[in-house]
């Protein structure tokens, strides 16, 4: 029953439109907590490169999921669907509203919509063997079998990210299925949330893509160099090649490139990943967009999301 379902307000958009700011900020008005949906975020000092919100930003209100994963370790979007769920659970149990913030759409519309991953079989030959295929073909050649199998699942996943490339042709190799066929038998009914989605976006994208640049250029100053350089000569390479910010910079530190093009492939790849965010979160039709060059200044803009979160939570008590 409606009655029965968890509300929660879930914050969204592209990288660099301030969804951290926001999430926080209706935290502190309704009483709530964030819940990161970043799949990155959870990995430990990752941190400039991941745009992780530090303690000041963070105005005090509890973060979850964020630092919980080794660098290194494998993390998938089941055992996110499974921490966060414990999560919002928690948050819930102490009277406050979960808040969910990131821009990982395969993250939270898994969790959001309840999504059952004991279907999703796994064989650990299969992966072996696709990743010796990895190793000798190239992601690339990974990439363009995704596209040919499955083009929709393809539009989610990084050409780079090695990982979930193999895990998706895993999944898809065991089960006979797409991973698109998979996502519709797997989803639980109902959902276990009645959601308030939020999308922060610009009119004009250029307004966007440069919030970007001028972000890339803050990681640059405050140490993102160090940082990237910290991962390559740990060996965790692996993990941080499927982030941006992190695999471009290694071909830095490899001696293949300059620092000056890094840093420009970093942004472009940024503004690319955020085309690719939009594209996902605008088929969602339940979306309330905030588009932020539509407000005068963030208050103004708050103020909206505010009304927006009262209406939904008295909906929820009334219901």
């Amino acid at each position: 029953m409606a009655a029965d379902r968890i509300p929660l307000v879930c914050v969204c958009g592209p990288t660099a439109s301030g969804k951290t700011a926001l999430a926080v900020a209706l935290a502190e008005r309704f009483g709530g907590e964030v819940v990161s949906c970043d799949s990155m975020q959870v990995y430990r000092t990752m941190d400039i490169g991941t745009a992780k919100p530090t303690l000041e930003e963070q105005h005090g209100i509890p973060h979850h999921l964020i630092d919980c994963v080794d660098p290194g370790s494998p993390f998938s979007v089941a055992e996110y669907v499974y921490l966060a769920g414990q999560a919002v659970k928690g948050i819930r149990a102490r009277g406050h509203l979960p808040v969910l913030a990131g821009g990982t759409g395969l993250y939270a519309d898994s969790l959001l919509y309840g999504i059952d991953f004991t279907l999703h079989t796994e064989d650990a030959s299969v992966r072996n063997r696709l990743e010796q295929e990895l190793a000798v073909q190239g992601a690339a050649a990974l990439y363009r079998r995704l596209c040919e199998r499955d083009p929709q699942a393809a539009q989610t996943i990084h050409p780079n990210n090695k990982v979930r490339l193999v895990r998706a042709l895993e999944m898809m190799e065991v089960s006979g299925k797409t991973l698109s066929q998979l996502k519709v038998e797997s989803r639980k009914a109902p959902s276990p949330y009645r959601v308030l989605r939020l999308g922060l976006s610009f009119c004009d994208r250029q307004v966007l893509y440069r919030r970007i640049d001028l972000r890339v250029d803050e990681m640059m100053r405050q140490g993102l160099l160090d940082e990237a350089f910290r991962l390559y000569s740990s060996g965790f390479g692996k993990t941080a090649s499927g982030a941006i910010g992190y695999k471009e910079l290694f071909a830095y530190f490899g001696g293949f490139d300059t620092l000056e093009h890094c840093v420009g492939a970093i942004k472009q790849a940024t503004r690319r990943y955020a085309k690719r965010q939009l594209t996902w979160f605008r088929r969602n039709p339940d979306t309330h967009w905030l588009l932020m060059d539509e407000y005068e200044n963030t208050a103004e803009l708050y103020e909206a999301a505010f009304r927006l979160t009262e209406s939904f939570l008295r909906e929820v008590q009334e219901a």
